[in-house]
């Protein structure tokens, strides 16, 4: 018998709809509230590291030193890509965007794992350490072969943000600019169930593989109502050109009710919390790397921004200040997105893991709302 606390609900966009449990981060959009396992997100990006975060993020707690040693050893043993990886990179077409290519590489990777479908726990979480680990050099060296440069193999030695950006500028970074690209990567490690997460969830809820599951949610996180934003932030901010036009500029796209990009969230109605150290980060390093006005024509749209809209909850978001972080350490525009992935690659294993711990397969119903009792008409008829 059917109950009316069991008909199904059409909600769409599952705005209200909660699918699952998750132990791994905590949002509260209204109070501008992001915890990773319960420890806030400023914390962590003040005092810890990327791969420190992952390890909290599938571990549900900090590491202990010889725990972090020993889990940042194993990342970086499996930097290198499988030989024929590189042959693979030299297929795609240098026009080819990078998200395209970066889909098409980490579903490749899979082809070279013996344990691309084994599905215990202990493999699941190796092959969460492969994707993390060979994410960067598959970006970084994309980017070199659509530039017609030599491969750079990583350096084991370094970090993951250190060696990827040596990796794309053929030379070890600034401090100042490792340390920013670790915070960015931090900052967009997790974020609840993202359309990008849940769709991962959903592959690997039929008991699909890690591999296919990652592959789903780059292919999601790729749509400009997701990941994209800090690549139009920039484009407007390169519009704009200089800070004479800034006043200008913004005022017209309010009067127009324009959107005004980095702005604004689905989720929070406070002042996003990633974007509260970044922006501070984004100012030192804009200023050592030559890059001052960008910083100061950003800040001058949030203040622009804030007398405007501030009251109805339209804050920046954390792709507004990783916009210029991105673009002062080096990055091209349309590699914006990639960096998401890199980072994001510790929510998605994170989750899948999670998932299969206690697995449902994900299957929602739709509502119908076509014709019923139709007749078929021969195709003479018709």
């Amino acid at each position: 018998m059917t109950t009316a606390a069991s008909m199904p609900v059409l909600d769409k966009g599952l705005a209200n709809t909660i699918a699952a449990e998750s132990a791994m981060s905590f949002i509260d959009g209204q109070n501008g509230i992001l915890e990773y396992v319960g420890i806030d997100i400023d914390a962590l990006a003040r005092n810890s590291t990327f791969e420190e975060v992952v390890y909290l993020l599938w571990h549900r707690k900090l590491p202990t030193r010889g725990e972090l040693d020993a889990f940042a050893s194993g990342i970086r043993a499996e930097y290198d890509l499988p030989e024929v990886m590189w042959d693979v990179i030299k297929t795609i077409p240098t026009s080819a965007a990078p998200m395209h290519a970066l889909r098409t590489l980490v579903s490749a990777l899979a082809l070279s794992d013996p344990e691309a479908d084994d599905p215990s726990p202990a493999a699941n979480e190796r092959k969460g350490v492969r994707l993390l680990a060979k994410a960067p050099a598959l970006i970084a060296n994309f980017d070199r072969h659509r530039k017609g440069r030599d491969f750079i193999k990583p350096d084991s030695s370094l970090s993951i943000a250190s060696a990827f950006l040596t990796m794309l500028n053929g030379q070890e970074p600034t401090e100042t600019m490792a340390k920013a690209l670790d915070v960015c990567l931090i900052l967009h490690a997790d974020h609840g169930f993202n359309a990008s997460t849940f769709a991962a969830l959903v592959t690997i809820s039929t008991l699909s593989d890690m591999y296919s599951a990652v592959t789903t949610a780059i292919g999601t996180l790729k749509g400009p109502l997701h990941g994209g934003a800090n690549e139009a932030v920039m484009h407007m901010l390169t519009e704009i050109g200089q800070m004479d036009r800034v006043e200008p500029y913004i005022r017209e796209k309010l009067d127009r009710k324009e959107r005004v990009m980095g702005f604004g969230h689905r989720v929070y109605k406070a002042y996003d919390p990633r974007a509260s150290y970044l922006k501070t980060f984004a100012e030192r390093l804009a200023e050592d790397t030559g890059n001052r006005e960008l910083y100061e024509m950003s800040r001058r749209i949030d203040q622009i921004m804030h007398e405007a809209v501030a009251a109805k909850g339209i804050h920046p978001n954390v792709d507004f200040y990783s916009a210029t972080t991105y673009y002062s350490i080096g990055l091209d525009i349309d590699l914006f997105t990639p960096m998401f992935v890199m980072s994001r690659i510790g929510g998605w294993v994170g989750h899948c893991i999670e998932q299969l711990a206690d697995n449902k397969l994900i299957r929602p119903r739709c509502e119908y709302i076509g014709p019923h009792e139709a007749a078929y008409v021969p195709i003479e008829g018709r």
